[in-house]
């Protein structure tokens, strides 16, 4: 019988650049690439360690400067609606759900730009065609859906999560909505929606991307009860997020690459027989 033997993937480091949450800041990232026959096992091992994924990229902020980035989960067992989101439900209770393949649409693509102009008009997306925004949707290599929320009597698309299926719950990778509804709260009702799609689907976590203390871009990830944050290689509750507004909690260093890179625990590929 042959060994076990692990997935070697090579890490990289992307050079510095202006960070798009924090001011005067600059943000770097170490990635991987995320092919082959064990991706849905690396992706998985990856998402539960602080890395995101971006088509067929994994990927976890890893600024010479700054610590503040935090990727974030909530727990759905320890979830609970605030006044506030019950509002948010009940406000789009009458939008209707659907689960597809990860295909890109002319309709998506509109929504994405409306979208896109109107909230994000000097972010990092900001100039993405529609060749670019179909290799986001469709260059997965992984288990991926598209959950789209219409409006049943016109028929008009309102919004979309390009959601990630993984073993221990879902990652909504990136949220669009029209834009033009905000007293909808129509991203805080996407993320309640997921979670009892979670819920029905018995996984315990819906993974949200990065919690950012100080950025208002960033920050309402921090209303929502159950909240955890990957902290120093484990994931913690987060009971009072006001606490992390501190800069003690995001020390200006970080480790070396090369510490991270050996600090990152990859899972181990199925014995074959022979």
């Amino acid at each position: 019988m042959r060994h076990t033997l692990p997935i070697a993937p090579q890490f990289y480091v992307t050079a510095p650049q202006p960070c798009p949450y924090l001011e005067g800041r600059m943000e770097r990232k170490l990635f991987t690439a995320l092919q082959g026959e064990g991706a849905d096992q690396l992706n998985n091992s990856l998402s539960q360690q602080g890395f995101r994924r971006s088509q067929n990229v994994l990927y976890r902020p890893s600024c010479t400067d700054c610590s503040a980035c935090l990727s974030a989960r909530i727990d759905v067992s320890a979830f609970q609606p605030s006044k506030s989101q019950k509002r948010a439900i009940k406000r789009n209770s009458y939008l209707r759900r659907s689960a597809k393949s990860p295909w890109a649409t002319d309709e998506q693509y509109d929504l994405f730009r409306g979208y896109l102009d109107n909230r994000h008009a000097d972010g990092g997306m900001a100039d993405m065609d529609v060749f670019e925004f179909a290799a986001m949707i469709e260059e997965t290599p992984i288990r991926s859906r598209i959950v789209e929320y219409t409006d049943p009597e016109n028929g008009d698309l309102i919004a979309v999560s390009l959601t990630d299926v993984l073993d221990d719950g879902l990652s909504m990778v990136y949220s669009f909505y029209n834009p033009v509804q905000p007293q909808n709260s129509l991203g805080t009702y996407m993320i309640l929606d997921h979670i009892d799609i979670a819920r029905e689907a018995g996984l315990p976590y819906i993974y949200l991307g990065y919690w950012v203390p100080g950025s208002p871009k960033m920050g309402y990830k921090a209303k929502f009860a159950g909240l955890e944050a990957y902290v120093q290689g484990q994931w913690q509750k987060i009971d009072d997020p006001t606490a992390y507004q501190d800069p003690s909690h995001h020390p200006l260093s970080s480790a070396p690459i090369a510490e991270q890179v050996a600090n990152i625990q990859l899972p181990d590929r199925h014995p074959t027989k022979g």
